[in-house]
């Protein structure tokens, strides 16, 4: 890029959230606002803050997202005369959140957790109705993935009344 990424975020009047203990940036937060630009690159075994040097910047990186950023969809963001603009699939947006809540645990997080678990089971009841296919296949492809992805995914359903049984029947 041409510019650095930190001095976009600045013009936007973003101010960066260094971490208390390391001073490491990857987090942003709009000066007299409360939006918050946290950036995040997928994880292939440790997570961490990791350098994005094409960029400019440092972002999180996390295990399962590069599963809810594969073949994003293209919407519209109204802005303007509008902005096109790629953001994941439903489906593996809605499984995606049972793997993210399943990693959540005590105090602040189990609030972050059931919030992910309420979105999962509102869009997998949805999805199942609408596009069932697309459901199944990324729940299969996610299932494929190993023991562990297994184990996160199973976990979450668990305490959602239906959600189980959703996923089970598409089979």
């Amino acid at each position: 890029m041409e510019e650095d990424t930190g001095e976009i975020l600045r013009s936007m009047k973003f101010e960066a959230v260094p971490r208390v203990y390391d001073r490491q940036i990857w987090k942003w937060r709009q000066s007299g606002g409360e939006a918050m630009v946290k950036l995040l690159t997928p994880a292939f075994g440790d997570e961490g803050i990791k350098p994005l040097p094409a960029l400019g910047v440092r972002a999180q990186a996390l295990n399962y997202l590069n599963f809810l950023i594969a073949e994003p969809t293209h919407a519209l963001a109204l802005y303007r005369s509008g902005v096109l603009v790629q953001i994941p699939r439903p489906e593996r947006f809605a499984i995606h959140k049972l793997i993210v809540a399943s990693r959540r645990h005590g105090g602040p997080d189990e609030a972050k957790a059931r919030k992910d678990r309420a979105q999962a089971e509102f869009l997998i009841r949805i999805l199942a109705e609408d596009r069932p296919d697309d459901l199944a296949e990324a729940y299969d492809h996610a299932m494929s993935q190993g023991p562990r992805w297994r184990e996160r995914i199973a976990s979450s359903p668990g305490r959602m009344s239906g959600t189980k049984d959703v996923l089970h029947g598409l089979a």
